[in-house]
């Protein structure tokens, strides 16, 4: 508990002199996004395409570590890259933008779940880079480790951790902002 103090501590000192009202409307965009995200499964945010370069670079990065690892590696790379943007932000630091990447992060992990509740189905329409027929990453993944039928049940863990990352983001987002607005109102 004495680490989740200082931690505390440590943001709401950085959040003292922020600009809150600009950030604001950043998380009411998130909010919307997040809206969107429960409401239907397919949907993609601004950050669609962005996730969806790194999932193709994530790819071609590992094509040399073997055809297992190069298929997750789309996966791989589109689920770390968010998460070290949030550990530069850290260090940097710059707290709000740690909960900007929990969002990039969530939507990240909805796109996964989305690919992977459609191994068996194979309904969604496929990119490759470098031409030639696309395979389905996740039909491929769950097939190679023989639980291709628990394809819907890990699409339901991933959507939930995403459901957490995403609204835990925004919550703690939410926390910053009413500090940075406090501040902001008692230093007039």
């Amino acid at each position: 508990m004495f680490k989740f103090q200082r931690v505390r501590k440590k943001i709401e000192a950085w959040c003292k002199g922020r600009i809150w009202y600009l950030r604001a409307l950043l998380l009411i965009f998130f909010i919307y996004v997040g809206c969107r995200h429960l409401a239907n499964p397919l949907y993609t945010s601004i950050f669609g395409g962005i996730n969806l370069g790194i999932h193709e670079l994530g790819h071609i990065l590992f094509r040399f570590t073997g055809e297992f690892i190069m298929v997750a590696g789309g996966t791989i790379l589109q689920l770390a890259v968010p998460l070290a943007s949030a550990v530069m932000f850290i260090f940097q630091p710059d707290y709000f933008a740690v909960t900007v990447c929990g969002v990039w992060f969530a939507t990240n992990l909805y796109s996964v779940a989305t690919y992977v509740a459609d191994a068996r189905a194979q309904m969604l329409s496929l990119v490759t880079v470098g031409g030639g027929d696309a395979i389905h990453d996740w039909h491929y993944l769950l097939s190679r480790m023989h639980i291709l039928s628990w394809d819907t049940s890990i699409a339901v863990f991933v959507r939930l951790l995403a459901f957490v990352s995403m609204w835990g983001s925004i919550i703690v987002g939410v926390w910053m902002l009413w500090i940075m607005a406090k501040h902001s109102l008692v230093n007039k």
